[in-house]
């Protein structure tokens, strides 16, 4: 396998976890599970998981890992930077369940500064394109997650 080979599955597997990452944290707040039960359930019958024939995808599980935990545990952080992000009408209790999955998912990477956020601002609005093919929202996920990447890390975006 040559090194492009390698960087393109590891990038593959990271754009997975991202994804595996947002469903986790929407079904966490759709069913009031814990971090630790919708974690070890998409471990155990999700990702990489064969079923009817059709395998989902492999990820990066200690970056999926890190996501939700970074999510929970600044989740107020994140949802402050997002609702300074919309507009005043509409705080993030407002907003689509879904959409808010994924701000709180990007928000934990720009929080903990390990991704370059124009990277995370890409893969997320890619997410975002995987739930809502119409445009609008990926446009507006995009102009979200760029005013919270320059809240929380100004001098990587300038």
């Amino acid at each position: 396998m040559s090194s492009q080979d390698r960087q393109d599955e590891r990038r593959q597997r990271s754009t997975a976890a991202r994804l595996y990452a947002v469903q986790a944290l929407f079904q966490m707040e759709a069913s009031g599970q814990s971090v630790e039960r919708v974690q070890r359930e998409f471990e155990d019958w999700r990702i990489g998981v064969e079923t009817e024939g059709e395998a989902s995808p492999e990820a990066d599980e200690a970056l999926f890992a890190r996501i939700l935990n970074d999510a929970v545990m600044w989740q107020a952080r994140i949802d402050q930077m997002t609702d300074r992000a919309l507009v005043a009408r509409w705080p993030i209790d407002r907003i689509d369940p879904v959409l808010r999955a994924v701000f709180r998912a990007a928000g934990a990477e720009l929080v903990a500064g390990k991704a370059p956020p124009r990277v995370i601002i890409s893969q997320y609005v890619g997410v975002a394109n995987a739930f809502f093919t119409e445009g609008a929202e990926t446009k507006f996920v995009n102009a979200v997650l760029d005013h919270m990447a320059r809240e929380a890390s100004p001098d990587a975006m300038s």
